[in-house]
């Protein structure tokens, strides 16, 4: 390990961590092409981008505490395969329940590495350093949510919605041989995994983000509550098991490092405002203004540039800071975005002023991800880390389904009463103050020392 580059075993885990995270957005804008090409109806092609978000939530907690008993690379590495191999299958789909079929087979691959590449950073990395590779991370991961949408409409628009699919292909392979030959193989840090804790908490997982997924599609029917009420119930059956598991698949004492609890929760909100700002913007500026798909997505450059350039210097920061000083910042100017939104998303306001917006975000995003990721993972015992990261990314996954749903009824109600584009505005009123929420959380994070006994 200590002949390893671990900048260039970094490239590697964000080059898979990049693929799955485009893929969550980049369908979308292939929906026309889906329904015309497969004759699918609208609720059938939704589904090819809700069975992959399903499918990479519900196995997190699981796939984070298998990279400690199997290896994180090896875990890595196994759900690149899986994720490759599934996108040559979605590619060749002949038809729309073929698609559906291997984009389930895709997120379950996308599930097993992503915990990996946070584990392995903060293994190869020295703490004194984490910030700043954590920085290149949330980088990628910013670009990757905000390219999604950019990348499709031009490879649907030239080449077919077939090679939004095909063109992982060889990158993944690409990526495959990079983890092999630079991300070093750090070995199982746990014994085994608690099968009982297995059982109890997919059903659990799956039941209580399908039913918040589902619910504004399915018009929150009696059934989903019961749903929601049953995974819930799981889950508390789960965490008692817990602390009677000899091998728990959550060890329960990764929530007594105050930072890892604070940050965990207040990534679950960034996720809720990404997931839930993204589709009412996209709706304010082509229904609400008239813009097209092309001109509405030139609108969130300034949020993608400032972003990506901005991440890996405050990343390098977060290892000098407070942890306190950049989240609290980032978080602040998050919410500060959503209020412009709120104002700018009118009528009566030049669209232009979407640009400000934008570049708002953009800095929010930049302060946010790295500071909050490095902060709450950075003084994990080694043998947790898998685990962890599971956590840590369930919250931001489940964050955004909750997101999700909240905007869709909120932008529901609102639109009864007004006009397109001010509804969309006064939606932003949702993530504006769950974001409020996030930024109390981060001002309890506290400095830890350099050093710390384990």
């Amino acid at each position: 390990m200590t002949q390893t580059n671990p900048w260039k075993a970094l490239t590697a885990l964000c080059t898979g961590f990049f693929m799955i995270l485009l893929d969550q957005t980049i369908v979308a804008v292939a929906t026309p092409a889906l329904q015309a090409e497969l004759g699918a109806d609208l609720g059938s092609v939704v589904w090819v981008t809700s069975i992959y978000l399903l499918a990479y939530a519900v196995p997190l907690l699981v796939t984070g505490r298998l990279g400690d008993r199997f290896g994180q690379r090896n875990m890595y590495v196994a759900g690149m395969v899986v994720f490759t191999l599934s996108s040559l299958a979605c590619g060749l789909a002949p038809s729309i329940g073929w698609l559906i079929a291997a984009r389930l087979v895709q997120g379950l691959g996308a599930s097993m590495l992503t915990p990996q590449s946070m584990s392995v950073i903060n293994r190869i990395f020295p703490r004194e350093k984490r910030g700043a590779a954590m920085g290149v991370w949330g980088a990628v991961a910013g670009l990757a949510s905000l390219a999604g949408p950019v990348l499709g409409g031009l490879i649907v628009g030239t080449v077919g919605w077939q090679w939004i699919f095909f063109i992982n292909v060889p990158v993944g392979i690409v990526c495959i041989l990079m983890v092999l030959a630079w991300v070093p193989d750090l070995g199982a840090t746990a014994a085994r995994v608690d099968v009982f804790s297995v059982l109890t908490v997919i059903p659990a997982m799956f039941l209580v983000v399908f039913s918040l997924q589902e619910g504004p599609n399915f018009g929150w029917a009696w059934w989903l509550f019961l749903g929601l009420l049953a995974g819930l119930a799981l889950i508390g059956v789960f965490l008692w098991l817990q602390t009677r598991a000899e091998h728990p698949l959550l060890p329960l004492a990764v929530f007594s490092n105050s930072n890892f609890s604070h940050g965990s929760f207040s990534i679950s909100t960034m996720g809720f405002a990404v997931a839930g700002t993204m589709l009412p913007i996209m709706l304010y500026l082509q229904e609400g203004r008239g813009l097209s798909a092309e001109a509405a997505g030139l609108m969130l450059v300034p949020m993608a540039v400032i972003s990506g350039v901005f991440a890996p210097f405050v990343g390098r920061m977060a290892d000098r800071l407070h942890p306190r000083v950049l989240s609290m910042f980032g978080f602040g100017m998050m919410v500060v975005a959503m209020l412009s939104l709120v104002v700018i998303m009118r009528d009566s306001v030049p669209v232009g002023w979407m640009l400000l917006g934008s570049a708002l975000l953009g800095v929010g995003n930049a302060f946010v991800w790295s500071p909050n990721a490095t902060t709450t993972m950075r003084d994990m015992d080694v043998d947790k880390l898998g685990a962890a990261s599971g956590v840590y990314n369930t919250s931001r996954q489940v964050g955004a389904v909750v997101g999700s749903a909240a905007i869709g009824a909120a932008m529901q109600v609102f639109v009864q009463h007004t006009s397109v584009a001010n509804a969309m505005g006064l939606s932003m009123i949702v993530p504006l103050l769950v974001l409020c929420a996030g930024f109390i959380s981060v001002s309890r994070f506290r400095a830890q020392p350099l050093h710390t006994d384990s």
